[in-house]
């Protein structure tokens, strides 16, 4: 294999970061850059079955991590560890997550779908839509869980011989037990509720959470030898898990419930070091946290935390023998894809969590500060220190998982996967992400029909967002000739006639991405007072036997298009059944709180649906002719 120096120069400029009434400049010296390019020469991994690690984060921004990414001020938050891995792997600047929240996210990784496909695509559970009289939309309902029939990375895998294991948060409904993995734990560790996070600090002697011995970074003044952390039962169930199974193949699906809400931490050093980093007050004043910027302490310390977790877990790894690669560590053979669920989150209520800037909004919103994510891949084959600009989605990781593992798939489910294999780009064989007919990728898209419903599409250099309440776009240029334009998307090119064709093309291609996904639009409010359509009248509803429910249209009403019911237990029997261990593991026999399909009669006026025995209450969920949507 080859190498390829190139000697780029770049020019001195500035970049200005505003925090609203806070604005930093910074000097950037005219510096020489070494790119190191591999000249192909089909470079294998020559490992059989390497283990797969997805260390996924909770609400980690883009702009939350020292040195990686970083644009503009510097970021104060230290993370050696993950500053460790992207030196031993590639970084993917251009890395982004499937939606801007949680629960879509984490499903999408580990089927491979699109959440427009699944209409799994918020994290509201079997929340019915709150309407009101002034919103003139409402968002879909999504169902209690993610639906069980779709294949998921977990089942694939222990079908090839790997053994499966989840550890921390899952929040796709049920239990990670449900979906394909052997051992699960999905305790929260660390990162537990406090009475008071300004002094309920662990200590030496804590019964739950005693302070390590061994000191860990950061290293300051007045910690010259380190810091000690608090026991987290989650990042130690997970390198058990490593330990006791590091004789068969491998997969370990490990996500931290950090840096979500609650902002706060039991690690007292490890928020006294920050406090005074901060030029802060320590303990801090109880309240709100509310200077603007990345100056929230609590804040700090957790993606501190969670870049020591991964620091144990490298630890783990380099200095365990492989069984099945004599003379190899675990290190070795083992690939760890390093990411976030969805963009950082900026604030809640009052509280200043951190900030995403350059890129706009956070999470929720799919504008670039969103969706866009750290993402970085280490492990056999991959370039150390190496880096890649081609887009990425967390989508790419089922198929790209499935070809690293040299695993078997059924050749029609494999063909409805929503991502790409990157594994070309990761092992340095190709330099563009292709698909299946060597044709380059130039786009990824988004659907979120929920907080300011859009949809966006990202093409090359551009961002466009479809408006789906107010039936226009928008059009941001983010780059233009690989330099920095528009990060921000400050500056709306929409109406721009330069770009009309930009903008025509991106509106085709975004719009049959979602027509081909089927994605499930807003409804219109039934209840808005100002409605301009004629609303269907939802008359009556009973059991007509034992085993049917019906719903009855008024004559005079719009008919109905589409049905479904949503099936109930009796309220204490569920509840005490999500409460004991039964519903929330293993494939339910009655899907309740989910979409079931329901059938029209002719004249769309009459809804019936076929309910089991053990069904104790159905609820309609009704769309008529001119979309609106009822619930009876």
């Amino acid at each position: 294999m080859k190498e390829c120096r190139i000697n780029l120069k770049a020019s001195n400029f500035f970049i200005t970061k505003s925090l609203k009434s806070i604005r930093i400049m910074k000097f950037i010296p005219r510096i020489a850059i070494f790119l190191t390019f591999t000249c192909f020469t089909g470079v294998t991994t020559a490992i059989e079955k390497p283990n797969i690690i997805i260390f996924y984060v909770d609400d980690l921004g883009w702009q939350d991590l020292e040195k990686v990414n970083d644009v503009g001020a510097p970021c104060p938050y230290k993370t050696p560890n993950i500053i460790k891995l992207a030196s031993k792997g590639m970084n993917l600047p251009h890395g982004y997550s499937p939606a801007p929240s949680c629960a879509p996210s984490r499903a999408a990784i580990l089927s491979g779908l699109h959440p427009a496909m699944t209409a799994y695509t918020h994290v509201t559970a079997a929340t019915i839509p709150l309407k009101g009289d002034k919103n003139e939309f409402q968002e879909p309902f999504l169902g209690d869980y993610y639906d069980l029939s779709h294949p998921m990375l977990s089942d694939v895998l222990k079908k090839n011989g790997y053994t499966t294991g989840h550890y921390g948060k899952w929040h796709i409904g049920l239990n990670a037990t449900a979906y394909g993995f052997e051992h699960v734990n999905q305790t929260r560790g660390i990162h537990s509720k406090t009475d008071d996070r300004t002094k309920d600090f662990a200590s030496v002697g804590d019964a739950k959470y005693p302070l390590s011995k061994k000191k860990y970074p950061p290293i300051s003044a007045d910690f010259p030898e380190g810091i000690s952390y608090p026991k987290d039962d989650l990042t130690d169930a997970a390198l058990a898990f490593v330990k006791e199974h590091k004789e068969e193949p491998f997969f370990l699906n490990f996500c931290h419930w950090m840096v979500h809400w609650p902002v706060l931490t039991r690690n007292g050093e490890l928020l006294e070091y920050y406090c005074k980093q901060m030029g802060q007050p320590f303990p801090p004043k109880p309240g709100d946290m509310t200077l603007e910027g990345q100056q929230n302490p609590y804040f700090a310390a957790m993606v501190t935390t969670v870049d020591w977790s991964l620091g144990r877990l490298m630890d783990v790894l380099e200095q365990t023998d492989d069984p099945r690669h004599p003379g190899k560590k675990l290190i070795e053979t083992t690939y760890i894809f390093f990411t976030s669920d969805n963009g950082g989150a900026e604030k809640r209520g009052k509280e200043i969590i951190s900030d995403n800037y350059p890129l706009k909004k956070g999470k929720k919103y799919t504008d670039e500060g969103g969706v866009r994510v750290p993402l970085m891949v280490a492990g056999p084959g991959i370039e150390p220190g190496s880096e890649s600009l081609e887009l990425i989605n967390q989508l790419d990781f089922f198929p790209s998982i499935l070809k690293l593992t040299d695993s078997e798939f059924d050749a029609d489910k494999r063909a409805q996967l929503s991502g790409l294999d990157v594994s070309p780009v990761l092992l340095g064989n190709a330099k563009e992400v292709v698909n299946e007919e060597g044709v380059k990728r130039e786009s990824l898209f988004w659907h979120f029909p929920h907080n300011k419903m859009r949809a966006a599409i990202r093409k090359n250099d551009f961002k466009l967002y479809r408006n789906y309440t107010s039936n226009d776009y928008n059009l941001f240029r983010l780059y233009k000739d690989g330099k920095r334009e528009d990060l921000e998307e400050n500056n709306d090119l929409i109406a721009d006639p330069q770009y009309k064709a930009v903008k025509d093309t991106m509106i085709a291609e975004l719009n049959t991405n979602l027509s081909k996904n089927n994605a499930v639009m807003p409804y219109l409010n039934p209840d808005f007072k100002r409605a301009k359509l004629p609303v269907g009248k939802l008359a009556s509803s009973e059991f007509t036997s034992p085993t049917e429910a019906t719903l009855h249209l008024a004559k005079d009403s719009p008919k109905a298009v589409e049905a479904f019911a949503l099936f109930y237990k009796d309220g204490s029997e569920g509840e005490k059944a999500k409460k004991n261990g039964n519903y929330g593991k293993g494939d339910p026999k009655i899907s309740y709180q989910v979409k079931i399909p329901a059938q029209l009669s002719e004249d769309g006026l009459q809804v019936k649906v076929k309910v089991p025995e053990a069904v104790h209450g159905v609820q309609f969920f009704v769309v008529d002719e001119n979309n609106y949507g009822h619930y009876s």
